[in-house]
């Protein structure tokens, strides 16, 4: 924690979801979570902390695996960097005709 306040700033919020049987701790920002879960449930948590930011993020590296590959071509590194622009332009592309809306059934 100390090496990300000192990389980024020192009011970084690190998430992570608190398990179902946790209790108060000396740690105010995972208290307000747990305070947070308790009081509005997990679904409604995910989006007010952004925790789900992360899954999106990992869903566009697995779309760059599956559609470009995992590894650059070029040797040289102005051609790995044209790569990869056509690689990014490419994916915005793709995923601007729509991506599959899910929705909750209960």
């Amino acid at each position: 924690m100390d090496r990300l306040e000192e990389k980024f700033e020192p009011k970084i919020e690190i998430v992570v979801p608190p398990p179902k049987n946790a209790v108060h701790s000396a740690n105010a920002q995972r208290n307000q979570h747990i305070e947070s879960i308790a009081e509005h449930g997990r679904m409604k948590w995910r989006p007010e902390t952004r925790y789900n930011q992360g899954s999106q993020v990992e869903a566009q590296i697995s779309r760059w695996k599956q559609v470009i590959g995992d590894r650059l071509q070029a040797d040289d590194f102005d051609n790995q960097r044209a790569e990869t622009q056509i690689a990014f332009k490419t994916l915005n592309r793709m995923t601007a005709f729509g991506r599959v809306a899910y929705e909750r059934v209960f």
